[in-house]
């Protein structure tokens, strides 16, 4: 039979999601411009029944239909906005080591480079994370799930990529998965063996180590979905990418491609050549690259919260919106951009990118799961789809971006559970 997971009722707002066709404009009301890519409910509830969305519509007829007292879980939402649960597209949330001098020094006028070449950056992290053991591995990993799950994330991508050898690139694969199986937070597990070029090597030497040696294993070891690479400057040539990528969909995995970060090397187009799932900063993409990008289906990802690390220019949302493209917002969680906090990220593409906070919320929901090639369940309420939703503590999605750098998350489900709430109660049960 059936089982009913979950009610929330009397929510000031629904928010469900994107019309299906991607068109702007609203239904239910609540929107005074039409022009913004939502559905959203108002006075509105959903029941969930084995872990699904099964119905979104007025708290009355709803919860008539799914009586709460029923269910296993029942929230009271009232005047509190009711969202999809953040799809986190971009992290690389495993590492082991502290860089918070890094981030004095950059205050003091050292660029990122500079801090590169004296050993910091990407390779004191690798260095780091060689060091530590497995148990302390997951450790970490799982410790920033736990802040992430706290600020309304429910499914993020993790890379590996601060090993730069085979035994580490496993190890940190490997406990990708053991955290996607102890954590509520779905853990999408990406190979970025390919992310910096280790002392005392060449990159195209170390590329072909990633092809020969590398992506072997990782394919017979059977964790990893996407193969990442780092195009750019000091780190890999395109033609490098390419020759990592390629194999890398030769071992099953899907391309994904850090691109025109700092310089504009044609990552994009590589990634539209390939037709990668997405690619990712393009900072220096241009008006060609981003054409390219959307031609070929490529969901472009962006990531404020490194240009507001870094104090750099952010990227040009507007460029990407105008052409149409599904733009993705994520946090690029990393040691050297450290916020584990979609709902900064939310803000910072409002105010850093200009983007509305409705096409924001779309970018970090249904667009991040379009960017992991989970859209036909995640990043939205409408029926049937999984139940990953966020209780706001506020009457409005707006106030996620409005209230910047404050934690606007009250209550998390994931498939209908209560899995995290900010008073530590497990909420109420029918």
């Amino acid at each position: 039979m059936p089982e009913l997971t979950a009610v929330v009722r009397d929510a000031a707002e629904v928010v469900v999601g994107p019309p299906e066709d991607g068109a702007g404009g609203t239904e239910g009301g609540g929107s005074d411009d039409a022009t913004e890519p939502l559905i959203r409910r108002e006075n509105a509830a959903v029941a969930v029944v084995d872990g699904r969305v099964a119905a979104v519509g007025p708290s009355d007829e709803v919860t008539r239909e799914y009586p709460p007292e029923n269910a296993e879980y029942a929230v009271d939402a009232a005047g509190k906005s009711v969202i999809p649960g953040f799809v986190d597209s971009h992290t690389h949330a495993l590492f082991a080591g502290d860089r918070s001098d890094e981030f004095e020094a950059k205050l003091r006028g050292k660029t990122y480079q500079e801090i590169m070449a004296e050993g910091g950056g990407i390779l004191r992290t690798v260095a780091a994370t060689r060091a530590a053991d497995d148990d302390a591995l997951l450790s970490n990993l799982l410790g920033h799930l736990d802040v992430m799950l706290a600020h309304g994330t429910t499914t993020a991508e993790v890379k590996s990529g601060y090993g730069l050898d085979t035994e580490t690139e496993l190890r940190m694969l490997e406990a990708i998965d053991r955290a996607n199986d102890r954590h509520p937070v779905d853990v999408v597990p990406t190979f970025m063996g390919a992310h910096a070029v280790p002392p005392d090597v060449d990159a195209a030497e170390y590329a072909e180590e990633v092809v020969s040696e590398q992506l072997p294993a990782v394919e017979t070891q059977g964790i990893a979905e996407f193969c990442d690479v780092f195009c750019e400057e000091g780190a890999f040539t395109v033609e490098q990418s390419r020759r990592v990528l390629e194999a890398g969909i030769e071992a099953g995995l899907a391309p994904k491609i850090h691109a025109d970060e700092f310089a504009n090397l044609g990552g994009s187009r590589l990634a539209a050549d390939l037709g990668a799932t997405s690619a990712d900063h393009l900072l220096r993409s241009t008006d060609e690259d981003i054409d390219a990008l959307v031609e070929a289906g490529v969901v472009p990802v962006l990531l404020p919260g490194t240009a507001f690390a870094l104090g750099a220019g952010y990227a040009d949302a507007g460029a990407f919106l105008d052409r149409g493209a599904p733009v993705a917002v994520a946090t690029d969680f990393n040691p050297n951009c450290y916020s584990q906090n979609m709902g900064f990220a939310v803000s910072l593409a409002c105010v850093g990118m200009r983007m509305t906070p409705a096409r924001a919320l779309v970018a970090a929901t249904r667009n991040g799961a379009l960017a992991l090639d989970r859209e036909e369940s995640l990043g939205t309420l409408r029926e049937g789809a999984a139940a990953d939703l966020l209780v706001l503590d506020a009457p409005s999605y707006v106030h996620l971006p409005y209230n910047f750098a404050v934690n606007a998350v009250e209550t998390v489900l994931k498939g209908g559970e209560v899995v995290h709430a900010k008073d530590g109660s497990e909420a109420t049960h029918g």
